[in-house]
């Protein structure tokens, strides 16, 4: 199955998708020049195969190439992805 992590800046979100189809999303706001994700969720049916993990680093990559904005991390999960991935650590202070 190939992954792809997209921007829907419409939404305020970043989605993961698995052969086309939405699996996951990542809920953020906008607050000044910062981008706060506040939701990361799974399909409950692909669960358990480290796709969080792919769309977290997919959607990190994406702020890092497409803005310079900060981010605060607020969903409990992209906060551990960040603790446990301390190459994502810049991020957070820019």
């Amino acid at each position: 199955m190939a992954s792809e992590v997209i921007h829907d800046p419409s939404m305020h979100r970043y989605e993961l998708l698995l052969d086309g189809v939405q699996v996951g999303l990542a809920d953020y706001q906008m607050q000044d020049d910062q981008i706060v994700f506040v939701h990361t969720e799974i399909d409950p049916k692909f669960r358990g195969q480290g796709l969080g993990n792919d769309l977290a680093r997919g959607a990190l990559n994406l702020v890092r190439a497409e803005s310079e904005a900060r981010i605060v991390a607020r969903c409990e999960f992209i906060d551990r992805f960040i603790t446990d991935n301390p190459e994502y650590g810049d991020l957070l202070t820019r």
